[in-house]
């Protein structure tokens, strides 16, 4: 069985929301208020470089702590904001 792609950027993303929020690798796990499973720092490590994809509520977490769509971490062609955490785009 073959595997799905996964965005190649995503683990870039990743990183940069971190970097954005000054968090340490320990720092974003306490943060991502991911409540599945157990997370450790060298998960997230895995998660930057690309060596595994995280679940798909630990990107929901993500998305919810930068206060970005999550079809931004998934879509390759959308960039995160320059600013992290983005501001809240308020609707009816």
């Amino acid at each position: 069985m073959a595997r799905r792609p996964a965005p190649q950027r995503l683990g870039e993303k990743l990183l940069q929301i971190r970097v954005a929020l000054g968090l340490s690798q320990t720092g974003i796990v306490s943060r991502l208020d991911y409540e599945e499973s157990p997370l450790y720092p060298a998960q997230i490590s895995n998660f930057e470089q690309g060596k595994r994809e995280p679940p798909l509520q630990l990107l929901l977490a993500y998305a919810r702590l930068a206060n970005i769509p999550l079809e931004v971490l998934a879509d390759d062609k959308l960039d995160l904001p320059a600013k992290l955490p983005a501001r809240r785009k308020h609707t009816r």
